[in-house]
């Protein structure tokens, strides 16, 4: 509890660690509020009922709180936004001068403040995918402290977890999004790094994960554990192995 975790992906990508997570909050019976800015609510449900978990059946019991990027987006652009319950979109700023994310951390905090009659284990905030939220015009400040914000709100006062997946590419000339990337690495408990194979492409090895737990955090003298396996992705699940040793290898 409390924890706050990074995906982060290069030249590769690493969305299959969301579904991973989603599915995985939702079985142990957390309430999640789940800020999907990359791909529509059918995308993830699909992925989701594959893997056993109703994302439908979720939203309908109040365990999962869903906020569809792209449709929301859409709505304010062209107008159609309607405000429900007197409240602004989460994404209002990008209609406002001001790049500044209140509105979408006053709707993380709603959706995770627990209620007399909620029965959930713990509140988790996922996000997919936080760079997006670059490209849509909020500042990397704006960006940092909304997260600030939200772990403070979240792991420090709900003692629940987050969750958030960006994408970076070393060679990239994105400066911004560099330095949110750079940022959230110094701030993660634990780091699940997801990078394409050097060598190029491989039907039977898709790439590596660098697993790196953070004790440099607890102020003790120890540095950080860091872990690397390669994986392949398949159908329902995925396979982890030590470097080289694939079984298409041997």
């Amino acid at each position: 509890q409390g924890k706050f975790t990074l995906l982060r992906d290069t030249r590769t990508d690493g969305s299959f660690l969301v579904h991973h997570f989603l599915s995985f909050y939702l079985r142990a019976g957390c309430k999640v509020c789940f800020v999907a800015l990359l791909q529509s609510f059918s995308h993830y449900n699909i992925i989701a009922q594959k893997l056993g978990v109703s994302l439908t059946a979720a939203k309908e019991r109040g365990q999962l709180v869903f906020l569809e990027g792209l449709k929301s987006c859409l709505d304010l652009l062209f107008g159609e936004e309607e405000e429900q319950s007197g409240q602004p979109s989460p994404l209002q700023f990008m209609s406002e001068s001001a790049s500044n994310l209140k509105a979408l951390f006053d709707f993380v905090r709603t959706s995770l403040t627990p209620t007399g009659s909620d029965s959930w284990k713990g509140p988790v905030l996922l996000v997919d995918d936080l760079s997006v939220l670059l490209s849509l015009g909020a500042t990397p400040v704006a960006v940092l402290d909304f997260i600030h914000y939200c772990r403070v709100a979240v792991c420090s006062q709900l003692k629940g977890n987050i969750v958030v997946l960006v994408h970076s590419n070393e060679d990239s000339e994105d400066e911004e999004n560099e330095l949110v990337v750079n940022s959230l690495c110094h701030h993660s408990d634990l780091i699940l790094w997801v990078e394409g194979l050097a060598t190029g492409f491989c039907k039977d090895v898709h790439g590596q994960i660098k697993i790196i737990r953070r004790v440099s955090l607890e102020l003790t003298a120890e540095q950080d554990h860091v872990q690397i396996y390669q994986y392949k992705i398949q159908d329902k699940n995925v396979t982890f192995f030590a470097r080289g040793l694939s079984a298409a290898v041997l």
